[in-house]
């Protein structure tokens, strides 16, 4: 990945509150664009293999895929085939296959657009951006989640409950706001534990427990509507409060 200067027009960066998704193999790019995206206030997600990001593209949770060309378990040509059999979610291909014949083959497998590897992450980012504004989707999305009363600020890392902030911590604000974004699907504690902590969870590790229990306290009558779902994980139901399964 390379790294030249780019005209600040370039440079604005996309809003807090777009949600990215990267398959790719390579960890060490991987752990590069979190952190370059993080610095945009943007969360990315990330999958190393194309079934798992396959998976993960059609939960409806992103707002951009970022797609690896070459792919283990299913080819990125493939994932992006199959993608657009169910979804419209915006996909920009990331490829070291730089023919002719790739790109056409990407765009007309239903990309949006074709960065060729190596890559400067500003390039990629107005890029990002353009497709985002293309799609009508949000390049400058709201800074805000609202759900019955809870209302999340996510470039301040806030909570509120009912006009009042609630106090949490760096991890109960993630845990929540993965939680809201995800609500209606039971989230496993190993996606939490890959989500939060970058590693997978072990049967004895409470700490995610720990955490929800606390949050749950915190936002009073609202903590009952994160659900426990014996031996999986959890769920975020929005709509009528349903009890919490301790």
């Amino acid at each position: 990945m390379t790294h030249e200067t780019t005209p600040a027009a370039e440079k604005e960066p996309l809003a807090q509150g777009v949600s990215i998704l990267l398959i790719d193999d390579d960890v060490e790019l991987c752990e590069l664009l979190r952190e370059f995206f993080a610095g945009q206030g943007v969360r990315l997600e990330s999958a190393d293999d194309g079934r798992r990001g396959l998976s993960l593209a059609l939960e409806g949770r992103h707002d951009l895929v970022l797609l690896d060309g070459m792919l283990p378990g299913l080819d990125g040509f493939e994932v992006l085939r199959l993608v657009r059999r169910q979804s419209q979610v915006p996909v920009i291909m990331l490829s070291a296959r730089t023919a002719k014949a790739d790109r056409l083959a990407g765009l007309g497998a239903g990309a949006d657009d074709y960065v060729p590897k190596p890559f400067d992450p500003d390039e990629l980012l107005a890029r990002a951006r353009a497709v985002l504004r293309r799609s009508g989707r949000p390049a400058q999305a709201v800074d805000r989640l609202e759900v019955d009363g809870i209302r999340l600020i996510p470039s301040a890392r806030e909570v509120w409950r009912e006009g009042e902030i609630v106090p949490v911590t760096t991890i109960e604000y993630d845990i929540l706001e993965f939680l809201i974004r995800s609500a209606g699907r039971i989230i496993t504690r190993d996606e939490l534990t890959a989500a939060l902590y970058r590693r997978r969870s072990s049967p004895f590790d409470r700490a995610i427990d720990v955490h929800v229990s606390r949050l749950r306290k915190k936002l009073g009558a609202y903590g009952t509507r994160i659900l426990t779902v014996r031996g999986t994980g959890y769920l975020f139901r929005a709509g009528p409060s349903g009890e919490a399964e301790r």
